[in-house]
């Protein structure tokens, strides 16, 4: 039998990288998914790939910084489902600035503080708040390997994801006897489009792809569906004693 035949699974962030990999996995594990993101066509072409998978799913608009979209995500995800029973949340910015800390400007700061903490918090929250009804359930959020070590110029990034590793530990105490497991997962240099397009522009640096291969042991960027398959393990039976773990995805680098 498949790990999640006919469970429930939500995955943010889901139109590419790391979330699209999970939501496709979650699939192919016998998941019905509920596929989010603020990229619409992206999103339903997702949803194309899973039904052609044999599995139910739909998209559902939302900008994690705002609070009532995520209240709404969860109450359609609960309308059209029933239920939920995983929840990933993958979606989060790394901006595009690479500024020293007292260069760094407020608004920019305050994007990726919006996104990447608040709008994890807003995630978890809402996501509990259904779980504790329904006796159960499993979180996963992708933190990030500076959620576990500083990254100079980058500081907002760098604070928003150690503060989703405390969101974690901190609700996974809370519920750690009510049947809801609630892990982060930190990965290091995946290649996907937020970092081969985004900020440090790896797809157009060799000199700055080289440098992050090279940080991790294998030599080797990382894959999404390497980091999807480790969401998947934690939000499965297969991890039962597990819960408030900030898991290193990192080829090595933290060795």
């Amino acid at each position: 039998m498949k790990r999640f035949e006919n469970k429930v699974c939500l995955v943010t962030g889901a139109s590419s990288g790391i979330g699209r990999a999970t939501a496709i996995s979650f699939a192919k594990e016998g998941a019905n998914v509920v596929v989010s993101d603020v990229n619409e066509a992206a999103g339903e072409l997702v949803v194309n790939e899973i039904k052609a998978l044999g599995k139910e799913a739909f998209f559902v608009k939302c900008d994690i910084s705002q609070r009532a979209e995520v209240e709404n995500m969860i109450q359609k995800t609960v309308k059209t489902f029933g239920r939920l029973d995983c929840a990933v949340n993958s979606a989060g910015i790394a901006g595009t600035l690479s500024l020293p800390t007292h260069e760094y400007p407020e608004d920019a700061w305050l994007q990726q503080i919006n996104i990447n903490l608040t709008g994890t918090w807003y995630c978890v929250k809402y996501q509990l708040i259904e779980m504790l009804k329904q006796g159960g359930g499993n979180i996963v959020c992708v933190s990030s390997a500076a959620g576990l070590v500083g990254q100079p110029d980058n500081v907002p990034y760098c604070a928003s994801k150690h503060g989703v590793i405390g969101i974690v530990k901190s609700a996974a105490i809370e519920n750690a006897t009510k049947n809801i497991r609630i892990n982060a997962i930190c990965p290091t240099a995946i290649e996907t489009p937020m970092i081969m397009e985004g900020r440090r522009k790896l797809a157009h640096n060799p000199e700055a792809l080289e440098a992050a291969i090279n940080l991790q042991r294998m030599k080797r960027m990382g894959q999404p569906l390497e980091v999807a398959d480790v969401a998947l393990w934690m939000c499965s039976d297969q991890s039962t004693f597990i819960t408030g773990h900030a898991m290193a995805v990192d080829g090595g680098a933290f060795a």
